[in-house]
């Protein structure tokens, strides 16, 4: 049995890792300081695991949290592009001095074979190059983009100075069950269903032709695992995690109006500072070092999406989904 430490495992994200590790059997500790987790996000296996309360700004607590880890999973962050432009020392905090407080930490421990860490798409910045591709320039737009591409820097950094095994995922627009829609720091599937399902007009920033590469959640946490057990290339490898496919922000209320079978006009206000314009993952390289294949259609996870919300969320929605 493989001991696991998932950062930020009362996450989004996180706590869909968590729970598919448990589910195999694994020994897994968690580590969350709640500023935008939940622990109701891990409470149906609070007792399969180990908790520890605390951020990983502060190095005893990234030595306390890898302690005897054989593999690190690396969630922890505020993924937000709007709070990191009001807040970019805190985003550089949350996310570069916790990185380097961990990495360290596992140098240190000894026992740590590999780090997958999360990263994102949003390096790619406006770049119009079409699809994204991970040895493509760099262009953050945003504090969030830069720190995350720190997050890159870092890891190849560790290898080369301490052979410490770090493998980078630069997501694309994840959505799925967990992602709360009241959170500001959301994402646009699950804030466009909560609206829509109540039978509320989602708001679009701009005219709705931007598009995104949305994956689901499955996904991404079979990509973790595949890249903590794939077998490594001698680099510290930076890999796409989407669909390969996009569509833009106005097709998504469209296919939500034709899975829950209504018409629901979106709102339109002016573009957001940082958001970029277009973005779809070419993920050969995921294929090929990780053999990654996303699920079978986006509909798929929309509907996976809508039946949680229906089994979870608030229950004043006007409209039932037909799934």
């Amino acid at each position: 049995m493989a001991s696991y430490l998932v950062t930020g495992g009362a996450g989004f994200i996180g706590s869909n890792i968590v729970e598919k590790l448990v589910i195999d059997g694994h020994k897994v500790r968690v580590v969350d300081n709640l500023a935008t987790g939940k622990i109701e996000n891990i409470n149906d296996f609070i007792n399969d695991i180990e908790f520890i309360k605390g951020d990983l700004a502060d190095f005893i607590v990234a030595k306390r949290a890898v302690e005897k880890m054989e593999y690190i999973i690396h969630q922890a962050a505020i993924p937000s592009v709007p709070f990191s432009i009001e807040n970019p020392i805190k985003a550089n905090e949350s996310m570069v001095t916790a990185t380097v407080n961990l990495f360290k930490a596992a140098v240190e421990s000894g026992c740590t074979k590999r780090i997958v860490q999360a990263v994102s798409a949003a390096a790619y910045g406006n770049n119009p190059k079409l699809p994204k591709q991970e040895d493509m320039l760099p262009e953050p737009v945003s504090p969030y983009a830069a720190a995350k591409l720190m997050q890159e820097y870092y890891a190849r950094a560790f290898y080369s100075s301490y052979d410490l095994e770090i493998v980078s995922l630069r997501y694309f627009n994840v959505f799925g069950p967990k992602q709360d829609p009241k959170s500001p720091y959301s994402g646009v599937v699950s804030i466009f269903l909560s609206k829509m399902l109540r039978g509320e007009r989602p708001t679009i920033f701009g005219d709705g032709s931007t598009s995104r590469d949305f994956v689901f959640v499955e996904d991404i946490v079979t990509a973790n695992l595949q890249a903590l057990l794939c077998k490594w290339t001698g680099n510290s490898e930076v890999i796409n995690i989407g669909r390969g496919e996009s569509i833009s922000l106005n097709e998504l209320v469209m296919l939500f109006n034709d899975i829950l079978e209504v018409n629901i006009e979106p709102l339109y206000e002016s573009e957001r500072i940082g958001d970029i314009k277009h973005s779809i993952a070419d993920i050969s390289k995921a294929e090929r070092i990780l053999g990654f294949k996303p699920s079978e259609s986006l509909k798929y996870g929309l509907r996976k999406l809508i039946l949680w919300y229906k089994m979870n969320m608030d229950q004043d929605s006007k409209v039932k989904a037909s799934c």
